[in-house]
């Protein structure tokens, strides 16, 4: 491979990020800052494009074909779990948001609980988030090192994080959520692009004898497991039922999606775009697993070890640096790194945003300093401290996407359990609340550092009910002791008149 490769993907990033400031700048001719504004004149088809490119970043792309090539197309399975989850999503918790025009999900807890709550979950979404996106980050490495290495240009990961990160911070910070909305949309096309020409390039090896025995041996089934629900992720009920209440808590109470449909023209459109995700991130994972099932088959089945790999995520970028022409490796490559810039800057778009709106009192940010300028510093230094998290997932031996979803698991079974807490307890009250919040992260750090039934972790869509239903079993006790109750579930706390002016903008 020669030093054009690598300049064709410098220069295919550089054009996807000009672009998307390029079209960030909208009707209004400047583009929103991640202040709290948002735009409303998005198209529903980019919003729906920009949820799956969130939730698909390079940890995703190289994952999924790893865990079809030992496993089959289980994420399938996960996929029409999810699909469930975010129509529950779109009918529940949506009208929420929209009906006061908030700019962050946890504004709700904030109205429903008062103010102390919505930092606080604030927090532990920034928190989580933060470890999450590492995991991704540090996945993103994994193919740039592959091609620097076969362009006899090898580099370490750090100066591919630092120089990763520092590109998509740049357009973050300038376009706001218009140009990463776009972006998303962009990289999303270009990678799925790339992932139907791998599949094609694959197809010839597939026949029907070699189909038939990638069925027995179990390659092509949507559903897996041995019987032990509970620590089976790919079981047909672990699927299902643990995927829909993940998608609850990934879809409903995280920030990083809610804030893409808070930009939506209307609840409705902000509902298609929500339902409409998890059918184009259901045919994504078809896609991409069938890029794993073909490998294997074109392997002979032959173990990642056997073909000297570290671990099935390397299957995906071994094939594109080895396999492919050089000119389609540069294209499919910057496709898959622009996933993660994606992924990324949708990240540090929403954690700026929740920084300022639950984090930070308006007065911080309504002084000399500036809202844009004050975003945009807080964008840089979550830059830097994700390419600290990323870091230091550089030794992990475990499959990239499970670990992150692991990860999400922690806190997502609290945040949903609090939403679901306050829509179906109204007598709840903040003091109710909150220790039902905490203890739940600390029931959930007990089971996933401590408690591995038969030797085995739990299953990953399992975490968040667990956390759900802590969440009651913790919060409801604390409703029965005596004290004021909150009268109306309803009602707002009792805010300052500089909290007050903010809130009601």
């Amino acid at each position: 491979m020669s030093l054009t490769e690598p300049a064709i993907i410098g220069l295919c990033l550089l054009a996807l990020a000009a672009l998307s400031l390029r079209l960030s700048r909208g009707r209004t001719g400047a583009p929103d800052g991640p202040d709290g504004r948002r735009p409303h004149d998005l198209p529903t088809w980019a919003i729906c494009l920009s949820i799956v490119a969130t939730e698909t970043s390079t940890l995703t792309v190289i994952s999924v074909p790893g865990v079809a090539y030992g496993g089959g197309l289980v994420f399938v399975g996960l996929g029409l779990g999810y699909v469930a989850g975010r129509i529950v999503v779109a009918w529940l918790l949506l009208p929420l948001y929209a009906r006061d025009g908030f700019s962050s999900a946890y504004q709700y807890l904030g109205e429903r609980f008062g103010r102390g709550m919505q930092r606080l979950a604030s927090a532990v979404f920034l928190g989580t988030r933060l470890l999450a996106e590492g995991v991704r980050l540090f996945a993103s490495t994994l193919p740039i090192c592959a091609l620097l290495a076969a362009a006899h240009l090898p580099a370490g990961p750090l100066p591919v994080l630092v120089g990763l990160t520092a590109l998509t911070a740049a357009y973050t910070a300038a376009g706001g959520l218009r140009a990463v909305v776009w972006s998303d949309s962009i990289q999303f096309g270009l990678y799925t692009l790339g992932a139907i020409l791998c599949v094609g390039l694959l197809w010839p090896y597939a026949d029907r004898a070699t189909l038939g025995a990638a069925w027995h041996a179990g390659r092509l089934a949507v559903f897996h497991g041995d019987g032990a629900i509970l620590t089976s992720p790919y079981a047909p009920a672990t699927a299902l039922v643990g995927g829909a209440i993940l998608s609850m808590a990934s879809h409903g109470a995280d920030q990083l999606m809610v804030q893409r449909v808070l930009a939506a023209r209307s609840l409705r459109a902000a509902r298609i775009a929500m339902v409409g995700s998890a059918v184009v991130v259901t045919g994504l994972f078809a896609l991409l697993s069938a890029v794993g099932v073909l490998l294997w088959i074109r392997n002979g089945g032959a173990s990642p070890a056997a073909l000297g790999l570290r671990s099935p995520d390397a299957l995906f970028p071994a094939f594109i640096a080895r396999d492919l022409p050089s000119s389609l490796s540069a294209v499919l490559i910057a496709g898959i790194i622009s996933a993660t810039m994606g992924s990324l800057s949708s990240a540090l778009n929403a954690m700026t945003g929740s920084t300022l709106a639950d984090l930070l009192p308006p007065a911080a940010w309504r002084g000399r300093i500036g809202a844009v300028t004050l975003s945009r510093g807080i964008t840089v230094l979550w830059a830097v401290l994700l390419i600290g998290a990323a870091s230091c997932f550089s030794n992990t031996g475990r499959s990239a996407v499970v670990f992150g979803l692991s990860i999400a698991g922690y806190s997502y079974g609290a945040l949903l359990g609090a939403f679901l807490f306050g829509l179906l307890v109204p007598g709840a009250r903040q003091r109710d609340a909150v220790p039902a919040f905490v203890g739940t992260l600390a029931v959930m750090a007990v089971l996933i550092l401590f408690v591995h039934p038969g030797g085995r972790d739990i299953a990953f869509p399992w975490l968040v009910p667990i956390g759900v239903a802590a969440t009651f079993a913790i919060g409801l006790p604390c409703r029965l002791r005596p004290g004021p109750a909150f009268r109306d579930a309803a009602a707002r706390p009792t805010l300052d008149p500089t909290e007050m002016e903010h809130e009601t903008r």
